[in-house]
């Protein structure tokens, strides 16, 4: 769809074409045509005035929004300051800083490609001579990143973190994220006869806001058990811990956690009515009720939080009722089968198909079978789903969580410490997902490029947490990935024109804003990155 648009620049309007199109479901401008001012479209419309060379579209809200965290951190002094002298241009502050920039807004565009449109190149002073940034002279530099150089780089960045947060720092917490990523592995002379190399992350994190400030990356076939990290990580920090991990710890010793428990080992909590739950913060936690009491814990009467969440039970119950349709459905052609005569099966063997459609799900609380006959021909299948068992297993189950603690926050603090490790698993999906552009070949994956790799994703966490956390303060509740689309679509538009006689000129405008990528452009001050 074509429509025109008018810009106020100085005090004139400027007009171009802008073509939009829907990109992933949303709308997006896909090409736009600089027409000039209205003098200038009468002046072509009668014959005459400027000669439009073209428009291109950039993003300008994310990379702007990352580059300020960036300088607010001071990341290329902090890490030049580790590297120590350099003759080599740019430095190795300053590929890290692209390193995490690149990562944090355009993860899955090779490196070399995305500097060569990205806004960065009108940001970076003083800008990297022509041709200085490559891709695989971005992969050397980084290669400058000994395990020395990470770790100090980890604590020069943290630092600067717990500056910013001030006394909101002070409070750390452990966690473990266990699918951070999957690297090939470069022990092998052919593609296909490659391994992918399963790595894990632990973490130290700040608990307002999860932002990264010290990690442990290792291969995921010979990783510590969770006990074994859990006593190295969390001996000075809370350890966060979810129901699967649970019996690794002894919690009846253990002190400094948030964790979750299955529910399974507390029926008398699931039980009890909802009218004891209390809502725990309807501008933070929409939907979210919380019992908060104490249960018996590893011998130990220890302090649990029964949560509910509305829009967890809705997910959990829109799956469940998805489950029985199909098992039902499987059911009903197995009866099916058995009443034509096309399944000549005897009792045991159409017990055993009815045990493989049924097991292992929920469904079987709800679902009633009865196997009529006894010869091979002879057999029939009944099936009635059990209403008032449906509504007891919502009732007792779907959308319910336990938590775990001996400290005495209140019930919304325990909350968002415990969702770190949610909020941090979301966010390394996307940031070490299979589509990230990494060195080529791909699958020359060493145990110092997965390192590195580990150290630009770790800080493109800590800059994108970091904003985050600040979006929550000013009242916007958005995840990593929400915040990202939403000052992504704050676009730059650079028009090209050549006026009549002069050479050619470069205007550089701004999509329009939603109210709150407004917010958000006033919120990291994106003013002094716009075009003036």
């Amino acid at each position: 769809m074509a429509s025109v648009i008018g810009k106020r620049i100085g005090g004139r309007t400027y007009y171009y074409l802008a073509e939009s199109a829907r990109v992933d479901g949303k709308p997006r401008v896909v090409g736009q045509r600089y027409l000039g001012t209205a003098e200038d479209i009468a002046a072509a419309v009668a014959g005459g005035g400027p000669e439009a060379a073209g428009a291109r579209h950039r993003s300008f809200g994310d990379v702007s929004a990352v580059w300020g965290t960036l300088q607010r951190l001071d990341l290329v002094r902090r890490v030049d300051s580790v590297a120590g002298p350099q003759r080599a241009r740019p430095t190795l502050g300053l590929h890290v800083a692209l390193a995490v920039l690149h990562r944090a807004t355009a993860p899955e565009t090779e490196f070399e490609e995305w500097w060569t449109g990205c806004l960065a190149q009108d940001l970076v002073r003083p800008r990297p001579p022509k041709g200085a940034i490559t891709t695989a002279g971005h992969w050397r530099a980084l290669q400058r990143l000994t395990p020395e150089r990470i770790a100090a780089v980890e604590s020069v960045v943290a630092e600067a973190v717990l500056d910013l947060l001030g006394d909101d720092g002070t409070e750390a917490l452990a966690v473990d994220v266990a699918q951070f990523a999957a690297f090939t592995a470069a022990d092998c002379t052919l593609p296909s006869a490659c391994q992918d190399v399963l790595a894990g992350l632990g973490l130290v994190v700040t608990r307002d806001g999860a932002i990264p400030l010290a990690s442990r990356v290792y291969r995921r076939e010979n990783a510590p058990t969770f006990g074994a990290l859990a006593a190295e990580l969390g001996e000075r920090h809370t350890l966060v811990f979810h129901s699967g991990q649970a019996a690794q710890l002894d919690l009846g010793a253990r002190t400094g956690f948030v964790g979750s428990l299955p529910l399974a080992d507390h029926p008398e909590l699931l039980a009890r009515p909802a009218s004891v739950r209390r809502r725990v913060d309807p501008e933070r936690f929409a939907g979210l009720t919380a019992f908060d009491t104490v249960a018996t814990v590893d011998g130990v009467r220890r302090r649990v939080i029964l949560l509910h969440s509305a829009t967890l039970h809705a997910a959990q119950y829109r799956a469940f009722t998805s489950e029985l349709s199909t098992t039902v459905r499987e059911l009903d052609g197995l009866a099916a089968a058995l009443a034509a005569g096309t399944h000549r099966g005897d009792r045991t063997q159409v017990h055993a198909e009815m045990s493989r459609i049924i097991r292992g799900r929920r469904v079987e609380r709800v679902l009633n079978t009865a196997l009529t006959g006894n010869r091979a021909g002879e057999l029939r299948l009944e099936r009635r789903v059990d209403e008032a068992a449906v509504a007891r297993l919502a009732e007792e189950f779907f959308g319910k969580q336990i938590l775990v603690t001996d400290r005495d926050w209140p019930v919304a603090e325990v909350v968002t410490a415990y969702r770190a490790r949610t909020y941090l698993d979301s966010t390394f999906r996307w940031l070490t997902g299979s589509a990230v552009a990494g060195p080529s070949p791909r699958w020359e994956w060493t145990s110092h490029r997965i390192a590195v790799h580990a150290l630009v994703s770790v800080l493109a966490a800590t800059v994108t947490h970091l904003m985050r956390r600040e979006a929550d303060r000013a009242g916007m509740n958005l995840s990593v990935a929400e915040l990202l689309d939403q000052l992504r679509g704050i676009g730059e538009t650079v028009l090209r024109h050549r006026s009549t006689g002069g050479r050619p000129r470069t205007r550089r405008v701004l999509s329009d804003r939603t109210s709150r990528q407004q917010a958000l452009f006033e919120l990291f001050g994106l003013e002094r990155f716009a075009p003036g």
